[in-house]
């Protein structure tokens, strides 16, 4: 049976990889405030928030805390600044919000790369294939989320339209 730690370890790093998806497909549509961009984003929040609080539980090796722990307390208030300035309307605040969120999930994605010693680089320098493997599951199963979604505004649409 895994380690409490291995399964903490695990949902945070499988939520930061939907988080890193979701919220590239989120800012690269050129189409925004659509329902596919509001559930969309809705499913990149849960993960980022996922992200964020698994985080906490997860120390250095001398049991401290590190900068990464800085940058989730700080993604977590851009978060929810970003929920309100949304649930207020106000776009621009919205996009700056989110977008910072993203952004510091990129640059924790490559300070955690950075590290030889960490799972990632290890996955990619000992089993590779593994890796590649994990990389599939995730790009197809958000794909596919993604496609569903689509389809189930298409299938509004035109119910809706007759």
């Amino acid at each position: 049976m895994p380690s409490p730690w291995t399964i903490l370890i695990s949902l945070h790093a499988i939520a930061a990889s939907y988080a890193l998806i979701f919220g590239a497909v989120n800012l690269l549509r050129r189409t925004k405030g659509d329902s596919v961009h509001r559930t969309v984003g809705r499913i990149w929040v849960v993960a980022m928030y996922v992200v964020v609080l698994t985080s906490f539980g997860i120390r250095t090796i001398d049991g401290g805390f590190n900068w990464l722990h800085a940058l989730s307390a700080l993604t977590f208030c851009t978060l929810t600044a970003g929920l309100w300035a949304i649930w207020k309307r106000n776009i621009r605040a919205h996009r700056g919000f989110m977008t910072g969120s993203y952004f510091g999930l990129l640059g924790a994605f490559v300070g955690v790369l950075a590290v030889p010693s960490r799972r990632i680089p290890q996955l990619a320098i000992h089993e590779l294939p593994l890796l590649g493997l994990l990389i599939l599951v995730l790009l197809g199963t958000a794909a596919m989320t993604i496609f569903g979604i689509a389809q189930l505004r298409k299938t509004r649409t035109i119910s809706s339209a007759r």
